[in-house]
């Protein structure tokens, strides 16, 4: 979780464990009593251990007299689950969604730092390649499958390559030209894309080599939109990171894994190489 994120858990614990002590329920144990939760509840939500419904908050506020605070808290409540959001609970309706939520933020942002160690980034993926990563995307969550809606609400993204003054400094890894989404027809053709979206005007596209010395380690992929908003994806979710001070270090590591890029020619010919190397792969 984003230090935001668990910043935001621990100071709502902290008013929540202020309204029991306020309330005479001296221990933690006194007020699981009450509420007919187990103890070890009251104090992972004191503690900022786990994450608060908003209904242990009605419960909670109502049990200590507070309940003149319940719409304060569940506006808390509701923050943190925005900086921190499962895939499960944004994709319970399929991709396509979540996709489309990328729109205004593309649309407001004048600057774009991405980085991808693994694979590549959804703006410069052809529907082919998009198509086979939110296949894998839906079998993995078990959501439903829209997988067309979700390939053409990504691609809208790519107007933004085209229009108004953005920039768009991206890195990869060079991993991201060997991660196999498709077979060898589906990863040319990628790799062919990225050829042709090196010559746009607003697109620096820098390739990490596999070898190169790193002066920070790879960590996640993450995406960030000017100076106020940072996008990092793990397995289980994705978090957003809007404090200033937790987006100077992701600047600060973007420009770490930039000293370790090439990009023109020497880019290029790591591209050619991993064509290469599917070109010599079987077709089935």
């Amino acid at each position: 979780m984003s230090t935001q994120a668990q910043e935001a858990r621990e100071a709502l614990g902290a008013r929540l464990r202020g309204f029991r002590k306020d309330a005479g329920f001296m221990s933690g144990r006194a007020l699981a009593r009450a509420l007919g939760w187990q103890e070890s509840k009251v104090s992972r939500l004191e503690n900022g251990k786990q994450n608060a419904s908003e209904e242990d908050i009605r419960t909670w506020c109502a049990a200590t007299g507070q309940e003149q605070h319940v719409e304060d808290l569940v506006a808390m409540v509701r923050h943190i689950d925005e900086l921190w959001l499962e895939w499960r609970r944004q994709l319970q309706t399929g991709a396509e969604k979540r996709q489309s939520k990328a729109l205004p933020v593309y649309a407001k942002t004048k600057v774009f730092r991405i980085w991808h160690p693994t694979l590549v980034w959804g703006t410069l993926q052809t529907p082919e390649y998009a198509a086979k990563t939110f296949e894998q995307v839906v079998a993995f969550y078990e959501i439903p499958n829209d997988t067309e809606a979700a390939v053409a609400k990504r691609l809208e993204r790519q107007q933004y390559l085209y229009r108004g003054g953005r920039i768009f400094n991206v890195l990869l890894g060079e991993q991201a030209l060997y991660t196999n989404f498709g077979g060898p027809e589906v990863m040319i053709g990628q790799l062919d894309r990225l050829l042709s979206a090196m010559r746009l005007p607003r697109l620096s596209l820098g390739l990490i080599p596999r070898s190169a010395v790193l002066s920070v380690w790879p960590g996640n992929s993450f995406s960030m939109f000017d100076d106020r908003l940072v996008l990092v994806e793990t397995y289980s979710a994705e978090f957003s990171i809007t404090q200033p001070r937790e987006i100077e270090l992701y600047a600060k590591a973007f420009a770490s894994l930039k000293q370790s890029a090439v990009y023109g020619n020497s880019a290029r010919d790591l591209i050619f190489t991993a064509m290469q190397h599917f070109e010599r792969m079987p077709r089935d």
